[in-house]
């Protein structure tokens, strides 16, 4: 008999324990920016220098930062399921802790690409991109970063994944980004579903739902307990 699949569904308060701030203060600034200057299509176009110096700084930040409990543990669950990770983050910490299966739905920091052919795309073996770094055909080097007003390509992939789900777990997310936070509506009523994050959320509409109030590391240890039992 094969393994239960399981997706896990991440956002902000995971990484956030690794030290990568989390999106946005109460303020609706990004680490002092407006989203508008600095994470949209126009403000490439507007100011190309403050973007590419954006994200390298959030970049450096990643270099930085190391996986957390709550990923090691993700990673682990590898032994006992056909483990599906989708983010919302743009963080490795996932791969850095050994998850294989991972999908980025908002595109990945540690990667660059070219501005005139979205399919070329590169790992980046430096903190940062530069004017004048360039694609093989020519073109400035953006990060791989989906910004807002930009489709979000793999929401279909995740969607589906998360229609096969036979566990499906959601940690450190407000499940408020849309369409990311969608995801939850592809889930079959009858799945076992699970959310840790100490936030207080109006979920009395998802079935089969155990909310574990508690912050992504420590939550996990509550899960490990509820998802073992389902083997």
């Amino acid at each position: 008999m094969g393994k239960k699949r399981l997706i896990v569904f991440t956002g902000a308060g995971i990484s956030a324990e690794s030290g990568i701030k989390t999106f946005r203060d109460s303020g609706g600034l990004w680490e002092e920016h407006r989203i508008e200057d600095v994470a949209t299509p126009e403000a490439w176009v507007k100011n190309r220098d403050l973007v590419l110096e954006f994200y390298n700084q959030r970049r450096k930040q990643v270099i930085d930062a190391k996986p957390n409990a709550a990923h090691d543990f993700i990673a682990e669950l590898q032994n006992k399921f056909e483990v599906q990770v989708v983010t919302q983050n743009v963080d490795d910490l996932h791969e850095r802790a050994g998850s294989k299966n991972v999908m980025h739905l908002h595109g990945e920091i540690m990667k660059a690409r070219s501005t005139v052919d979205p399919t070329l795309i590169y790992p980046l073996k430096r903190a940062e991109i530069i004017v004048g770094d360039k694609c093989e055909k020519g073109s400035q080097l953006r990060p791989h970063i989906v910004w807002f007003g930009e489709d979000v390509p793999h929401m279909e992939l995740a969607n589906n994944s998360a229609e096969q789900a036979d566990f499906f777990v959601v940690v450190g997310t407000s499940l408020n980004v849309y369409p990311a936070a969608g995801i939850l509506n592809f889930v079959k009523v009858t799945t076992p579903k699970w959310l840790l994050d100490p936030g207080d959320f109006n979920l009395d509409y998802v079935k089969n739902l155990k909310h574990i109030k508690e912050t992504a590391v420590n939550g996990v240890k509550l899960l490990k307990a509820d998802l073992f039992k389902n083997l």
